[in-house]
């Protein structure tokens, strides 16, 4: 922290923003000699306590009695950007300024030191007893230059602890790697990349917006394998050679090592990474990067959208359906929208990918409002799947088993011609409940209304919402019976076993966000399939986030119903857009590929879309229900989400809230009603919705409603949703 006096007057107030979940700045009077002005971060004092603030305003008048700024932080100042940003999104979700202003501050330098990373070095003689693993070692650090520990053992096919042995003779010293850069400048010539004539078109007019320098949304629609990526690059290419910055926002960036070895294949470098495993001083590091503009490239989680960039060129959204870009804890916002918000203030180009877009980026782009660009073929000339249903009402599979004969016989032969195939299922774990034979007890969670999910590769019940977790009992908690619990419904984990039983001869994999060994694990797993490692893939729906399997050419989903009688009114949209995306691993190297697809409807609009091949066809049949409906993008929605320790607390405030809505034409609350996850982490839940024309001012109705309903008393909170995506 800087406390110095600057040369200046300074004097007077500043009205101070704390990254609290507060709605409003506080006065406080600034100290002779410190100058500031709006954006700086200082410290101040808060209660009993001295905390971290952003200067919002300048104030008026001398100060008074009001307590004074502490002094300057060391850090770059917020630019009127990204404060714009701020408001903005408050303003939008309703959230507290202060909660905000949080996603942008975060915290304090932190003064520990950055973890070394630790590497090896030959510097001694061979020790005294030789086996043939250390010679290979010695053998692949001739040179004495310093290696990874873990690089080394790969190149020499040894264990770990051959290399150990080694430093504890004396042959290799550990010392430290360097630091690795976060913010390498990349090169806008490395490679050129072969594109086709529709991807060089495309690109074309993609690195046109970035030349304009100014704020513009494309749409570039392209179905699976097309080439979206390489096409977007020539557009992040282009803001390189003007010196400018881009973002590039995917849905879970800790999964898409395939993106960064594209990525560097076209740059020379790695992206500068932002998401949730970059902590510390690396974090800081970036963090200053991006603040002074020496990253010019940044890949990150929905958060990097709120980073300081100094001067931003150029945001892609990449896979901008997902569900993920929806942030539901906190401050709920949807990182393709204030993508497109910053894409306006910071007046920049916005390209929204996918091969499957949300019907709202769908409309923008029929009217207008977005430009459309289609990459209707796959790169190369490959062909897309063919697709075809089994309808499960005649092929039925047997009895507490879950793949049909078709499928059998279809991966059979895929194993006899050495191909891959991936059976997708999205539902973790071994099985959705879990009840007693005998006396019918089911297990649920304690916490939340929702059943514990049977993992037995963690031989553990687990709540998928709070996180809840429990020991699998050897007999019923509630009559005692021995060994009389049984698995209701499959999961991966029981999928895989069956897949084990039908082909004991094959090499099988199951792909689960929530397994042991976390990102790092599932990058190592993706790539190892992705290598042909693996004959045989069970997963779950991270398996069809734009992963790349050149030797995949049969897809099987087990079970293409789920999802589809949701109540959610998104419900249709979201199983065309991972079934379509799924289907798509199949057939990208140099194999055709097929999908197939196991249901009890073969007659739903969604599935025969989806066999026809025309997703115009999907697109126009929900694009008619919506309006008919008044639903978005036609209509708006919000919810309310009233919670409290007891079900009486929180009925209670719903229904007041209720009477006094007060409901102007254009707008319908819907409610009092008990959530569908009526209990979540020991809180009740109530839900209320609203739904207006889109003519009406949601958040101003919303604001007064608030302003004029009873204020939130003992365990009672109240959270806005503006444009829910879940209904949960």
């Amino acid at each position: 922290m800087n406390d110095e006096p600057d040369s200046g007057e300074g004097g007077g107030t500043v009205d101070v923003l704390i990254p609290l979940g507060l709605d409003q700045a506080y006065s406080y009077a600034v100290p002779n000699g410190l100058a500031l002005k709006p954006g700086d971060v200082v410290q101040v004092p808060l209660g009993p306590r001295e905390t971290v603030g952003v200067v919002w305003s300048q104030g008026s008048g001398r100060g008074g009695n009001l307590k004074r700024v502490t002094g300057r932080v060391d850090m770059p100042p917020l630019d009127p950007a990204l404060m714009k940003l701020v408001d903005w999104v408050a303003w939008y979700t309703l959230a507290p300024k202060g909660s905000v202003l949080a996603l942008v501050l975060r915290r304090q330098p932190d003064d520990t030191p950055e973890r070394p990373k630790l590497g090896v070095r030959l510097v001694g003689a061979p020790p005294a007893r030789m086996t043939p693993a250390r010679a290979r070692a010695i053998a692949a650090a001739e040179g004495g230059l310093l290696t990874g520990k873990a690089a080394l053992a790969e190149a020499a096919s040894v264990s770990m602890a051959v290399i150990d042995s080694l430093v504890d003779a004396g042959t290799f010293s550990v010392e430290a790697l360097p630091r690795d850069a976060v913010a390498a400048m990349p090169d806008p010539d490395h490679a050129q990349p072969v594109l086709s004539e529709g991807q060089a078109a495309a690109a074309k007019e993609l690195v046109a917006s970035v030349q304009a320098a100014a704020f513009g949304v494309t749409l570039l629609e392209g179905v699976t394998g097309s080439g979206k990526t390489e096409v977007y690059f020539e557009a992040v290419a282009q803001a390189i050679r003007q010196g400018r910055q881009s973002l590039i926002l995917m849905p879970e960036i800790a999964l898409t090592a395939q993106f960064i070895d594209r990525f560097e294949a076209r740059f020379g470098v790695r992206p500068g990474l932002w998401h949730s495993a970059v902590t510390g001083r690396k974090r800081e590091r970036l963090q200053a990067a991006i603040a002074s503009g020496k990253a010019r490239v940044v890949a990150g989680a929905r958060s990097a959208l709120f980073l300081p960039y100094r001067d931003l060129g150029l945001i892609v959204v990449d896979e901008e359906h997902e569900a993920a870009y929806k942030q539901e804890d906190g401050v709920s916002y949807h990182a393709r929208d204030m993508a497109v918000v910053r894409g306006r203030i910071e007046n920049a180009p916005v390209i929204l990918t996918s091969a499957t877009p949300s019907l709202e980026t769908r409309v923008n782009a029929e009217r207008g409002r977005y430009t459309h660009l289609k990459l209707p073929e796959r790169f190369g000339g490959r062909e897309l799947p063919t697709l075809g249903l089994v309808d499960l009402r005649q092929d039925k599979p047997e009895r507490g088993r879950w793949i049909s004969g078709a499928l059998i016989k279809a991966i059979q032969d895929n194993l006899e011609a050495k191909e891959q195939s991936l059976l997708f299922l999205n539902r973790r774990g071994y099985a959705p409940l879990t009840l007693c034979r005998d006396c019918g007890h089911r297990f649920q969670c304690p916490n939340c209304s929702a059943w514990l999910v049977d993992h037995r590769f963690r031989r553990a019940l687990v709540c998928h919402h709070c996180g809840h977790v429990e020991r699998r009992p050897h007999e019923c908690p509630a009559c005692h019976a021995p060994e009389s619990l049984s698995a209701c419904g499959p999961g991966v984990e029981r999928l895989a076993e069956e897949v084990a039983t039908l082909f004991p001869q094959a090499r099988g994999i199951v792909l689960s966000s929530d397994f042991p060994g976390g990102t790092e694990r599932l990058k190592q797993e993706l790539m190892a399939v992705a290598s042909g490692e693996f004959d045989i893939v069970i997963g779950t729906q991270l398996v069809a986030k734009g992963h790349n399997f050149p030797g995949m050419t049969l897809v099987g989903v087990v079970d293409a119903d789920l999802g589809l009688t949701s109540g959610d009114p998104r419900a249709a949209e979201r199983t065309f857009q991972v079934l379509r995306q799924v289907t798509g691993r199949a057939g990208r190297g140099e194999r055709p590929g097929r999908a197939l697809l196991q249901t009890h409807d073969p007659g739903h609009p969604v599935l025969k879309a989806l066999i026809s091949g025309d997703p115009e066809r999907f697109y126009a049949a929900e694009t008619v229900s919506r309006e008919a409906a008044g639903l978005p993008p036609f209509g708006r929605l919000a919810g309310l989400i009233v919670s409290a320790n007891t079900a009486a607390e929180a009925e209670g405030h719903a229904r007041a809230l209720a009477r006094c809505a007060d409901a102007p034409d254009g707008v319908s609350v819907l409610g009092p009603a008990e959530a569908p996850l009526a209990v979540l982490r020991g809180r009740h839940r109530v839900r209320l919705i609203v739904k207006t024309t889109r003519e009406v001012n949601l958040q101003d109705y919303l604001r007064a409603w608030l302003k004029r309903g009873p204020k939130p008393k003992g365990s009672v909170r109240v959270a806005v949703d503006v444009d829910p995506q879940s209904f949960l």
